[in-house]
């Protein structure tokens, strides 16, 4: 009986999952090439891949480090409080940390006040660049983390005694090792940094990136249109986990 009803349960949530998707592939496709040859649309296109492969260079240059350094540390206390500060940027609502990073960039501040030196800090391509590495850099580092965790330090203590050094523990043992968690965490960072909009609209409305364009298209064309932009935007952000979840054969 438990299994029968658990059964049913998960075939009506898989349905729900799915639904989204299926309509976004049915009717997004109707104007698909058209949506992309809009005003702006291919634009904010070139704006999305360039500022998004940036971004995630930054996420991987920052994040690795990050991860390694609070894998290799030993007291709970700082693991502990860098989990929690993690999770707190991981969860606050994009819209908050557009306003801050907003607060931040103004002219009255003194990190704005340095920017306006040579230009205004928010709507830049380097304020859209920072907007998408804010809302990426703590998925990275988060899953980095974990997939580094996983290591046994058995490894790193036996190639010590074979006299290697950091760099070559960590090219030759940990790299190979985790591998598969940073490739997650990569593919997470490139998803979230494709589908930022929340701190985009508020520091880098303009140049528009393909979030922000399928919002305009909303307002001046309609949902069909908008659609059709979601839909490139998806084709963009999703590829990655979801070959990867299909790859491992289960949750990422």
């Amino acid at each position: 009986m438990l299994k029968k009803a658990a059964w049913g349960i998960s075939m009506v949530v898989l349905v729900i999952a799915a639904l989204p998707v299926g309509l976004l592939f049915l009717e997004g496709s109707r104007f698909f090439s058209s949506a992309i040859k809009s005003p702006g649309a291919l634009s904010a296109l070139f704006t999305t891949l360039t500022s998004g492969l940036i971004a995630l260079g930054l996420c991987f240059v920052l994040g690795l480090p990050t991860a390694y350094w609070l894998r290799s540390q030993s007291s709970p206390v700082i693991k502990q409080v860098a989990a929690v500060l993690l999770v707190l940027a991981l969860l606050m609502p994009p819209l908050v940390l557009g306003l801050v990073l907003a607060f931040i960039m103004a002219p009255t501040t003194l990190i704005g006040s340095w920017f306006n030196l040579v230009h205004s800090a928010s709507n830049t391509f380097p304020a859209l660049v920072l907007a998408e590495v804010y809302e990426a850099l703590p998925y990275f580092i988060l899953t980095a983390w974990s997939a580094l965790s996983m290591i046994p330090r058995q490894w790193e203590e036996e190639a010590w005694s074979l006299h290697k050094t950091p760099w070559q523990t960590f090219r030759f043992v940990l790299w190979p090792a985790s591998r598969p968690g940073l490739m997650t965490a990569t593919a997470m960072a490139w998803a979230r940094i494709v589908g930022a909009f929340g701190a985009p609209v508020v520091v880098a409305y303009h140049p528009t990136a393909l979030p922000v364009q399928i919002w305009i298209t909303i307002e001046e064309s309609g949902l069909p249109q908008a659609l059709a932009l979601a839909l490139w935007l998806v084709l963009i952000g999703l590829p990655l986990p979801a070959w990867l979840t299909w790859r491992k054969g289960g949750v990422i």
